[in-house]
């Protein structure tokens, strides 16, 4: 006779596959539609992001809002903005959303949205103290709708809406469509020693909505 030990060793190595199939399943299926991570290629970030680093992007979020002021999002870069062709994804900061009036700077070198002005406290900071501006160039911009102004927290190293705008002169050129984004980082999960939540700076609370100016 068989004992019931060898009988449920037997059920364990035919279900096994099952198993593995559905976890396969499971695991496709979430970086599809739900969860992926993305490596931090290039300086355009730092020092919120810094190369090699790994983010938590939800791919969810956006099916059910429009992106946020002050969110860290991955989109799928315009062609016009690529040096690579290769370079499809990038990973920006949404400084303003569609309808918003953005203009650099104020009297106090400070981008203003609808008027009010943001305290970029992210913005890239060298080791003695440094920081860059939050743009050498002027501009005035308003953001079509339906589309994102996105800039990177390392300004002097950033191909951003920004730098595309000062290129081109053109605002549907330099900004994203929302349909493009991929979805939010949240979270550096790698390395361990730089795990974070990505969070939305407070300056953007205090930023009104473009009917309200």
């Amino acid at each position: 006779m068989i004992d019931e030990q060898t009988k449920k060793r037997g059920s364990f190595w035919r279900e096994l596959p099952v198993l593995l199939g559905v976890a396969i399943i499971v695991a496709v299926v979430v970086r599809a539609f739900v969860l992926q991570t993305f490596y931090i290629p290039s300086e355009s970030m730092e020092n919120t992001l810094l190369i090699k680093d790994r983010v938590l992007v939800n791919k969810l979020v956006y099916d059910f809002r429009s992106p946020h002021r002050g969110e860290v999002i991955v989109f799928e870069a315009p062609n016009s903005w690529r040096n690579d062709p290769s370079e499809e994804d990038f990973i920006k900061r949404v400084i303003a959303v569609g309808g918003d009036h953005i203009v650099c700077c104020d009297d106090k070198q400070r981008i203003t949205v609808n008027g009010t002005p943001l305290d970029e406290t992210y913005i890239y900071t060298t080791e003695d103290g440094l920081q860059d501006l939050p743009s050498e160039e002027q501009f005035d911009v308003t953001v079509p709708k339906g589309r994102l102004w996105v800039m990177g927290d390392h300004r002097s190293r950033s191909g951003d809406s920004r730098y595309n705008f000062i290129r081109m002169k053109d605002p549907v050129q330099a900004t994203i469509s929302e349909d493009d984004v991929i979805g939010r980082a949240f979270v550096v999960f790698w390395p361990f020693s730089r795990a974070k939540w990505l969070s939305v700076p407070d300056t953007f609370e205090k930023v009104p909505d473009p009917a309200a100016r």
